[in-house]
């Protein structure tokens, strides 16, 4: 598993940007968590996928995205997601 860490503008519809363009590849992704950071103006997103030989090409097509402003590539073990799995584990 990989974690992506995305910064993006924060208004309508660049979900369905980001989700669609993995979509469009059939790209599973395994966990989503999305925030407003700052003043609200722009979102993170990160994005838990598995490893996968297509994972470079899919970071290169979300650099492409308009209101993608930065992406960071983290190991299964980023701490944002080890909370949510405690989460729903325990339900």
């Amino acid at each position: 598993m990989h974690t992506l860490e995305l910064t993006v503008n924060n208004h309508p519809g660049v979900m369905s940007h980001v989700c669609g363009l993995f979509a469009r590849r059939a790209f599973n992704v395994e966990g989503i968590l999305c925030m407003p950071v700052g003043d609200g103006r722009q979102s993170r997103i990160w994005l838990r996928v598995n490893e996968d030989a297509r994972l470079e090409q899919m970071i290169k097509q979300l650099q492409k995205l308009e209101d993608l402003l930065a992406v960071q590539q983290h190991g299964a073990d980023h701490e944002v997601f080890v909370g949510l799995e405690e989460f729903f584990q325990a339900s």
